[in-house]
């Protein structure tokens, strides 16, 4: 049967447009494979440049925007919030919420996005996207142990402000010289914030209990609990007390997973580093 000239034409027409969305994709492709290249390399900008061509010939491959993302979020440095640094950061958000646009429950774009908001000090939004992250996953010890080390990290900031201002150091064991009217200040300002770190301590040590990082931070989270019982001796011995013993169980904790490693070697090398 032969075609019209008209239909022939749009044949024609359609064979080249799929020829040439084809060859986009393959060369998607081959800039991905260089930029995975230049980033195991250690040419961070070049792999960046990779990637960014790879989505620009293929707008619509995932692994393409995700690597992107990846690779200026390696570029945070962490705890630096200069312009550049978050500019950079942005760059790295971006991408992750462009992949989110397809899958809003990818865990490994919202666990970055947490990560680089934390790098660049923007701790209040950390906790939101932590807590968007065990809106998917409640079993993300890593996000309740978080959230903790945020609280604790306002919260150590909040007391030793109020100590400076009264001439004080804090000595770890509730600082009982403190005033009555410092006690207070400190109870204020920190109470909510120790009872969401311990919360979400508890739970992390729950999913994992050989979480030795969290039981670290039980004990100074207990420390920071005991400055804030005003008047109150038996509460501030049995928070230090409490304190006492997470740090035990936290050296357990680390032979227990040292041993499982051990084992798992079998006096072999660990070539997963």
């Amino acid at each position: 049967m032969k075609l019209s000239g008209r239909i022939s034409g749009s044949v024609a027409l359609l064979l080249v447009l799929g020829s040439t969305v084809g060859c986009a994709k393959l060369r998607a492709r081959d800039q991905l494979v260089k930029g995975v290249n230049a980033f195991k390399g250690g040419q961070y900008e070049a792999a960046v440049n990779h990637f960014q061509q790879s989505v620009a010939l293929d707008p619509n491959y995932p692994t393409a925007r995700l690597d992107l993302a990846a690779a200026y979020a390696y570029e945070v440095v962490p705890n630096l919030d200069t312009p550049e640094n978050i500019k950079i950061a942005k760059k790295a958000i971006d991408g992750f919420n462009s992949v989110l646009a397809d899958k809003p429950d990818d865990l490994g774009a919202l666990r970055q996005i947490a990560s680089i908001h934390f790098n660049i000090k923007q701790y209040d939004q950390t906790k939101a996207d932590e807590n968007k992250v065990l809106s998917v996953d409640p079993n993300d010890a890593e996000a309740h142990d978080m959230i903790a080390v945020i609280d604790f990290t306002q919260a150590f900031k909040n007391e030793t402000a109020i100590f400076q201002a009264a001439g004080l150091t804090d000595d770890g064991m509730g600082t009982v010289k403190k005033s009555k009217d410092v006690c207070q200040k400190i109870a204020t300002a920190n109470s909510a914030l120790i009872d969401e770190a311990l919360k979400n301590l508890q739970q992390a040590v729950a999913i994992n209990p050989t979480y030795g990082d969290a039981m670290d931070y039980m004990n100074l989270v207990y420390r920071r609990k005991a400055n804030t019982e005003c008047g109150d001796d038996s509460a501030r011995k049995a928070d230090l007390a409490q304190a006492d013993s997470w740090t035990q169980k936290a050296m357990g904790a680390r032979k227990a997973n040292e041993a499982a490693k051990e084992k798992k070697l079998q006096g072999g090398i660990d070539m997963s580093k």
